[in-house]
């Protein structure tokens, strides 16, 4: 979907060795993916990286957008806190979110829609940030730092083939309290996934100016 507005990638997975540029201002825009680790994995040195890499970004006010992890990292470089809830209960599944006053002002949220989640942490609302959209488990679920910087916590990205192979790869997660199993992924898939892949091209029109 990137590539159709007419940008090339820059594809990198510091976790696995790649380097990260310094230099982000030539760049259209900076999107953080997911992944199982958290946060808080100060001991990773690829997390201590695509930490540095959000700061960088931010900080040259280039388009930034984290989705999941991504989100989650976006939180703690803005000083807040990333942790599991409470309860130990986890999103992974299709959930409702809704938008919040902000969100609709913006354009990026409607009613309540159902999206694709995988996580077990989310993150407290960074200062001077606008909350776009919440959830009822994990409050919340979207927000906007600045012009063009925003955090996800759930997953518009991710195809049918990605989400059978999560399932597979991390089958005991869909028996972890708050999860939901095979069969709700798939149906859940069948009903929402071409509302929010609507939603996704509605939502990079916006960012990608």
């Amino acid at each position: 979907m990137i590539r159709s507005r007419g940008h090339a990638l820059d594809r990198r997975c510091p976790l696995h060795g790649d380097s990260l540029p310094e230099d982000v201002s030539a760049y259209a825009g900076v999107v953080v993916f997911g992944g199982p680790m958290s946060a808080n994995d100060d001991h990773l040195e690829g997390i201590r990286a695509e930490l540095g890499l959000i700061e960088r970004a931010m900080t040259a006010e280039v388009p930034t957008l984290g989705i999941c992890l991504g989100a989650q990292m976006m939180a703690r470089v803005m000083g807040a806190r990333v942790a599991r809830p409470p309860s130990e209960h986890v999103e992974i599944g299709y959930y409702t979110v809704t938008g919040t006053e902000e969100g609709h002002r913006l354009g990026l949220f409607d009613g309540p829609m159902g999206v694709y989640q995988w996580h077990k942490e989310g993150f407290d609302l960074p200062a001077g940030t606008r909350l776009l959209a919440r959830g009822d488990m994990f409050p919340n679920q979207a927000f906007a730092a600045g012009p063009q910087a925003y955090g996800i916590q759930f997953h518009p990205e991710v195809t049918h083939e990605m989400m059978e192979r999560w399932m597979r790869l991390a089958s005991d997660m869909l028996t972890w309290p708050g999860a939901t199993d095979a069969s709700a992924h798939r149906a859940g898939r069948l009903r929402h996934d071409a509302a929010l892949g609507r939603w996704l091209g509605r939502f990079l029109d916006h960012w990608m100016v």
